[in-house]
């Protein structure tokens, strides 16, 4: 077998753990990533139309335990919406009188 041959052998080998070990976590991925983004959600929601802080301001009260989040808000419909690509998204609507509450998926 020659260099170039080990190297290919080697390199799918890696491919085929990497493929293997991804499929083992996906699940808690996924779980992980739908959490933090109903978290980021829920507290950005508070942040923005409860305190009336500034998207900037409120960025940083998630910055650090959810940093894979990506925030959007929709300000007409007093909606905030948290998500991970490919595994999660949450969206925290304002409702006067109720405050910041998680919409069903």
């Amino acid at each position: 077998m020659t260099n170039g041959q080990m190297v290919k052998y080697g390199a799918v080998a890696v491919l085929a753990l990497f493929i293997a070990f991804a499929g083992w976590k996906w699940s808690a991925w996924k779980a992980s990533a739908q959490a933090g983004s109903a978290y980021a959600a829920r507290i950005t929601c508070s942040c923005r139309f409860i305190q009336g802080r500034s998207a900037q301001s409120c960025a940083g009260d998630i910055a650090e335990d959810a940093s894979a989040v990506t925030i959007t808000e929709n300000i007409k419909e007093r909606r905030i919406t948290g998500s991970v690509a490919l595994l999660g998204e949450a969206s925290a609507k304002f409702t006067p009188g109720f405050g910041c509450l998680m919409e069903p998926r």
